[in-house]
């Protein structure tokens, strides 16, 4: 089956590496508060907070942090009005990116995002500019060193999903958002491991770019990603198996 962006194997291979705990459980705290405020706290009934509570139990955030991060969102502890915003624009050579934001300061994240893509030969487009590249899937993603694709691929089929393919030392199964729960549990209950599942936000067509075009671009990505108010990066470069960053 054929493969989608590589950008969500970069992103994972390099994730736990680069990522700061504490700014992973900032960000993760953001989306459950948000999730529980526009959903309600029971996540038997809210759908996205389940996914953001999963991602936080993913990344072993304690659940103390856990349950009051929904008590914020649900209103019985004190917490943060944050806002949902898309930023949309251009990169190094015009490849696109998408930039969602949860924040409780408009102009000073605005400021920030738009100061970053200035500062990596990139610019800020106005809204719908980029996004209709792009469309939501549910990305599982599973160690090509403790597993094959023939192995992924049979169970994946069976529960539901679209896509199953392999990028370096990952293999990726792909699915509709609506049917990501029930992929990942299907995958589960079949003995596999995941090392990342979240529902993102994935191009349609990627653009090949050179070794150095590839280099910048990323580097003005993983910028974004080390924002505070920036929970989510998505872009439509393709990123060669064998590509490394410097370190």
């Amino acid at each position: 089956m054929s493969g989608h962006s590589k950008w969500a194997t970069i992103r994972h291979k390099k994730g736990a590496a680069d990522a700061k705990r504490g700014q992973i459980f900032t960000k993760l705290i953001k989306e459950i508060t948000v999730s529980a405020r526009m959903g309600g706290g029971d996540e038997d009934a809210n759908p996205r907070l389940r996914q953001a509570v999963l991602k936080a139990r993913a990344a072993n955030m304690p659940k103390d942090n856990i349950d009051r991060a929904i008590k914020k969102g649900t209103g019985d502890l004190e917490g943060a009005e944050y806002v949902e915003i898309t930023y949309e624009g251009y990169g190094p050579n015009g490849v696109a990116i998408l930039v969602d934001a949860l924040t409780d300061n408009r102009n000073r994240t605005a400021a920030d995002v738009r100061s970053i893509f200035s500062k990596h030969g990139g610019n800020l487009g106005e809204s719908g500019c980029v996004s209709y590249l792009f469309s939501r899937k549910g990305i599982i993603a599973y160690s090509s060193q403790q597993y094959s694709e023939e192995q992924i691929f049979e169970t994946a089929l069976e529960a539901g999903a679209a896509d199953v393919s392999s990028s370096g030392e990952s293999i990726e199964v792909t699915c509709d958002p609506d049917d990501f729960e029930a992929v990942l549990a299907a995958m589960q209950a079949g003995g596999f491991e995941q090392e990342d599942a979240s529902i993102m936000k994935v191009p349609e067509a990627t653009v090949p770019l050179d070794a150095e075009q590839t280099r910048k671009a990323l580097k003005l990505i993983e910028t974004l990603e080390e924002n505070d108010d920036v929970q989510e990066v998505s872009s439509n470069i393709d990123v060669p198996d064998d590509f490394e960053m410097d370190e």
